[in-house]
């Protein structure tokens, strides 16, 4: 029987204030509607949340300040067309009033054997690789996008918003 894929994608960021500073408030207030979006959406399986219902409160450093967010989807389409070509677009467009400017990969994606979840460690060392060593199998972006371990092919540019591409 052949190996299903599906893609796994983290992405961090380093928030300008704390949670209830009304710098971020706008961030806050979008969460758990753009939550919703990405719960319902074609081709959503998974994403890292707490008791909360999200994953800002998940501390993986030091810095308060430093959150992610990770999530599964059954193809690079379904998750390139939440992120590009739906509610979440515009929310994220804003994400310089909320994020500081990161050093380095601040999103990176892999594809991982359908039914299993990834670990925030995981994650980090995705965006690690990516950063230290550029698009690769392990770790890419959508501006290099690389396809699942059954197809064949070469990496690939979906052509993401300029504004966007997933390295600092």
């Amino acid at each position: 029987m052949e190996q299903g894929w599906h893609l796994a994608q983290i992405n961090v960021g380093r928030l300008t204030a704390p949670s209830g500073d009304p710098q971020v408030a706008g961030f806050f207030a979008e969460l758990d509607r753009i939550n919703a979006l990405a719960d319902a959406s074609p081709g959503f399986v998974w994403r890292l949340q707490s008791d909360s219902g999200n994953a800002t409160d998940i501390q993986v450093t030091d810095d308060p300040l430093f959150i992610l967010n990770m999530s599964v989807w059954t193809d690079a389409e379904a998750l390139f067309a939440f992120v590009y070509r739906s509610a979440h677009t515009p929310v994220m467009a804003q994400r310089r009033d909320w994020f500081g400017r990161f050093d380095g990969a601040y999103q990176a994606l892999w594809w991982i054997p359908a039914g299993t979840i990834p670990t925030i460690d995981e994650g980090l060392s995705r965006l690690w690789r990516l950063d230290r060593f550029g698009p690769s199998r392990d770790a890419f972006t959508f501006k290099t996008r690389f396809p699942s371990p059954n197809q064949p092919g070469a990496p690939f540019d979906m052509q993401p918003d300029p504004w966007c591409v997933g390295r600092a």
